[in-house]
């Protein structure tokens, strides 16, 4: 309608004759031609302004020139936060809301070393793998955005609360095109994941399952010409069929950061300030945190450890039974955890946090 129209603003202006000629159904041609849809607008501009939410419309010079690009790009959006920032070049990180321990640190590392180099990581705030990509590019002191399948103000799910607010407080946003309040209709989901395409330069899957929908937004950044990135996994793991698909399909494959940066375009690349030293570090010791401020009980336990592995707890006590008592173990492992260096995964198992 806006498109027959020509503006927002032109389909609010328009006698009912000319929105019945538009296609659209009498109930809704009534409602903007009595003025009763206008009135809702207000309403809601008013809801969001209270909530310190600015709306973002499609004619705006603010709107995202990315996002414009793709076929059906939302005519609003509510954005939270900083709105200088969804506008700027990012990529897409995105996967299973069950992720393993290799599939979480991986979101993790890659979000953080790409942040710490300027992009801005774009995600679903979900469980799993979106939350460990959120989470990377803080710990990466960059920027990220989380893209909602639900109104502005209602964090789904609601553990995420607290990460919501660390993504606002350093420099990030939230976005939604749905209404002020829109509860977490599982319809919604499918439908904001080409805004998370749309948005971002490329997509990144790290771990998916076939069905999932991973696949959607992947599907919706083939057809919208975005990159399409994939981190291979374990073959035998169902988690691996989506990356290792695309793969297969022509994805680009990612080990590091360096292979998402080499496919960016070269304005892109001299654009943006790379940070040195906030990355995550190479290889086996790829750690958020340094290993120099651990006690000696803390060491023997962190090198035995791996981020893409989980380690027993039955086996720690068994490799260093000739070292440590397991009145020992524990108390190191409690330090390790509390000090965020060390998760604990269903079973007593035990993985390095990246």
């Amino acid at each position: 309608m806006v498109e027959l129209l020509g503006s927002v603003s032109a389909v609010f202006q328009a006698s009912l004759t000319e929105l019945e000629a538009t296609g659209i159904q009498s109930v809704s041609a009534q409602s903007l031609g009595t003025g009763r849809s206008l009135e809702l607008a207000q309403e809601e501009l008013g809801r969001a302004t209270s909530l310190g939410v600015r709306i973002v419309a499609l004619e705006d010079p603010g709107y995202p020139a990315q996002l414009k690009q793709i076929y059906d790009p939302p005519l609003v959006l509510y954005v939270r936060g900083n709105s200088e920032v969804i506008s700027r070049p990012g990529i897409a990180v995105v996967g299973t809301r069950h992720p393993t321990p290799y599939g979480t640190g991986m979101a993790e590392r890659l979000s953080c070393d790409l942040a710490a180099r300027g992009l801005v990581i774009f995600s679903g705030l979900a469980r799993g793998v979106d939350t460990a990509s959120h989470r990377g590019a803080l710990a990466g002191k960059g920027k990220t955005v989380g893209v909602l399948g639900t109104g502005i103000d209602v964090i789904y799910p609601k553990e995420n609360t607290r990460l919501v607010e660390q993504i606002v407080a350093y420099g990030g946003a939230l976005i939604s095109e749905f209404a002020v309040s829109t509860f977490p209709a599982p319809q919604n989901f499918p439908i904001r994941n080409r805004i998370i395409s749309g948005i971002s330069l490329g997509v990144l899957v790290v771990e998916a399952a076939e069905y999932s929908g991973t696949r959607i937004t992947s599907r919706c950044a083939l057809e919208q010409n975005r990159e399409v990135f994939a981190v291979p996994g374990n073959v035998t793991n169902k988690n691996s069929w989506g990356p290792n698909t695309l793969i297969k399909q022509g994805a680009k494959l990612v080990a590091t950061w360096e292979d998402v940066w080499e496919e960016l375009p070269a304005p892109v690349r001299l654009a943006l300030e790379p940070a040195p030293g906030n990355e995550s570090q190479a290889g086996q010791t790829a750690s958020l945190f340094g290993e120099s401020e651990l006690s000696p009980h803390e060491k023997k336990i962190f090198g035995l450890l791996k981020a893409d592995e989980a380690t027993h707890l039955d086996e720690i006590v068994e490799r260093l039974e000739t070292q440590l008592s397991s009145s020992e173990i524990f108390a190191a492992l409690f330090e390790l955890e509390l000090a965020g260096k060390v998760r604990q995964l269903p079973g007593k198992n035990f993985v390095r946090s990246f």
